[in-house]
């Protein structure tokens, strides 16, 4: 019999909270796994850019990824289970094992996980509000009847020494002066006859390291799909879970059509996944060879897709709200990973073999603005077919958000509640939502739109926030085996096979490498160092709350999920060395792999 609030101090009351209102044990596995079905459309926040540094390579990506993601849940559903009263994900489960060896170590494993999933909110926002953009304000197409119009009034303007079309000539030598002067034209009446509201920036503002800050109107729309995601969440975890599973019925089997259409009816053409090398360049359209900058580019490409396949480890962010987190956390869990195996080979499969390689390097494909129209295209769909499915993209990225909203902002809740992270994100509203936690992530990812406002910036975003989520990969792969050794009296309602938390273990290592190599693939020579940079910010806040509010003590209800009551006494350190060399070794094979793998000359 479990009571349907989550018990004891750790849920929400005691020192710090702020508040008497606490999480709600009011969610099945069913409820979670609909919160995670957010994470099949993370496909296509990516699918253009793994093609373009894949090539013939990227479905192939996509599966290895996603089996990846697969087996490495296995070691997250134990550790889930171990704590039934705590909520924030695997990286909070994960973390107390590293307690014992570094206090550091623990907080810095819960903020990657954290910098990780909080930007799907504003890259999802970004590809939203250029959808809704595309919608109300569309650009005209060169060979529309009103650009057409426009040019024929104003063609009369142009000579072959107006500037635009001296400069025009120069860049393409052996056009002819009619020529450049019909296209001039053209671009100029796209750009006349493009709605105003569409080129509208208010500010732009450059941060030196960083990148320049967009205050357009993806970033005004996005801030708005931001606050009414916010206020649907705002009910609690309940409310959310009823709203996800509506709107995961209403985009996944849409969507798991299209994917099956092409290949139900012959369109697949075997040319575009035969012949599985990698590009000669990134977003190169001929054929490479498997050489050590192919390699480069593959290992670029797998270090992208682990931040959507293994995604659906959020599944169980919320073990303190489930009824039955004894069974509830692997089912959860597992059918996730199901779920996701299924749209993760379908999808990536499908649009390759239809669009090709060339095809997949449109830049509405790239920038996720066209993928709408490529999923009517799959399906031979007119004009309504492409109208509703855009319809139905957008949902698709309301529902990645909700997902990363929901699970990012209890991982801030529980991370303060196990002192790591401030108090104040310990407050839970009456409705059982981490509102302080979640008004946090809004802040930040307001920074963050106006970031990822444009292309540039957006995949920019990406590569920094992955090194957040491969870092807390590692660190969590190896907590499986910490945690054998050093709590083997924690009970453990699903037990993986010993043999997989080894595979598991070894597994870290390979994403290790995909940091190394693939952090520099995305146009971003210091993403790497960026991303570290950003990982260390977390450790001026963790002395701060660790060594001046609390004391040099954790609360002690963390301690006693330990199975620990001395809050001075960590317990022994049975891994002894062990856990040491495994962060050597990782940061070895880190820094080998980005030494050794450069990208193709």
């Amino acid at each position: 019999m479990v009571d349907q609030s989550t018990s004891g101090p750790l849920a929400g009351t005691g020192e710090g909270a702020g508040t008497t209102h606490r999480l709600h044990r009011t969610l099945t596995w069913r409820g979670a796994f609909w919160v995670a079905a957010g994470v099949p459309p993370l496909v296509l926040f990516s699918i253009g850019g793994i093609a373009g540094v894949a090539g013939k390579a990227a479905f192939v990506v996509w599966m290895l990824s996603m089996c990846m993601g697969f087996l490495q849940s296995f070691t997250y559903a134990e550790m889930a289970g171990m704590f039934g009263n705590k909520s924030g994900g695997t990286s909070v489960y994960g973390a107390t094992a590293w307690l014992r060896y570094s206090k550091l170590i623990a907080p810095l494993s819960v903020w990657c996980n954290w910098f990780a999933w909080s930007p799907v909110l504003s890259l999802g926002c970004a590809i939203a509000a250029g959808y809704i953009l595309n919608a109300l304000f569309p650009v005209p197409l060169a060979e529309s009847q009103q650009v057409v119009a426009w040019v024929t009034a104003h063609l009369a303007d142009y000579t072959a020494q107006t500037q635009s079309v001296v400069d025009y000539l120069a860049a393409h030598p052996g056009l002819s002066a009619e020529a450049a002067i019909q296209a001039v034209a053209q671009a100029d009446g796209v750009s006349a006859l493009t709605p105003a509201f569409r080129t509208w920036e208010a500010l732009t503002f450059t941060i030196p390291g960083l990148g320049t800050l967009h205050f357009n109107a993806t970033f005004l729309i996005g801030v708005v799909l931001m606050l009414i995601i916010f206020a649907i969440q705002h009910r609690g975890i309940s409310s959310t879970a009823k709203s996800q599973k509506l709107m995961a019925l209403v985009v996944l089997i849409p969507l798991l059509l299209v994917g099956l259409v092409p290949i139900l009816n012959g369109s697949i053409n075997s040319m575009n996944v035969t012949g599985i090398v990698p590009p000669t360049a990134a977003y190169a359209s001929t054929d490479g060879a498997w050489n050590i900058g192919g390699w480069t580019l593959f290992l670029g490409a797998m270090y992208i897709a682990a931040w959507s396949t293994y995604g659906f480890e959020t599944a169980v962010c919320y073990t303190a709200e489930f009824k039955n987190p004894a069974t509830d956390t692997f089912k959860a869990i597992f059918y996730s990973g199901l779920l996701c195996m299924v749209f993760f080979f379908l999808i990536p499969f499908a649009f390759q073999g239809v669009l090709g390689h060339e095809g997949m390097l449109a830049p509405g494909i790239v920038d996720g603005t066209g993928i709408g129209a490529a999923l009517a295209g799959l399906v031979n769909g007119g004009p309504v077919i492409t109208q509703i499915l855009v319809i139905l993209m957008i949902l698709a990225l309301f529902l990645a958000i909700m997902t990363a909203m929901a699970g990012s902002s209890r991982t801030l809740y529980q991370g303060s509640r196990d002192g790591w992270l401030p108090k104040y994100l310990s407050h839970v509203n009456e409705h059982g939502a981490p509102t302080n936690a979640m008004w946090t992530d809004l802040g930040f990812n307001v920074f963050l739109l106006a970031l990822a406002s444009d292309a540039t910036g957006y995949f920019y975003v990406l590569a920094i926030s992955n090194v957040g989520y491969i870092m807390f990969n590692f660190f969590n792969l190896n907590a499986g085996w910490i945690h054998r050794i050093d709590s083997p009296h924690l009970v453990r309602p699903w037990k993986a096979p010993t043999l997989l938390i080894g595979f598991n273990t070894l597994l870290a290592f390979v994403n290790a490498m995909f940091l190394g190599a693939g952090a520099k693939v995305w146009g971003y020579s210091g993403a790497l160092w960026s991303g570290l940079i950003f990982a260390s910010f977390i450790l001026p806040v963790f002395w701060y709350r660790h060594f001046y509010q609390d004391k040099g003590h954790f609360p002690r209800e963390a301690m006693e999920d330990l199975g620990l009551k001395d809050d001075g006494d960590l317990g022994p350190r049975r891994a002894g060395i062990l856990p040491y060399v495994a962060l050597i070794a990782g940061a070895t094979v880190v820094l080998v792999s980005n030494w050794f793998f450069q990208l193709p000359t």
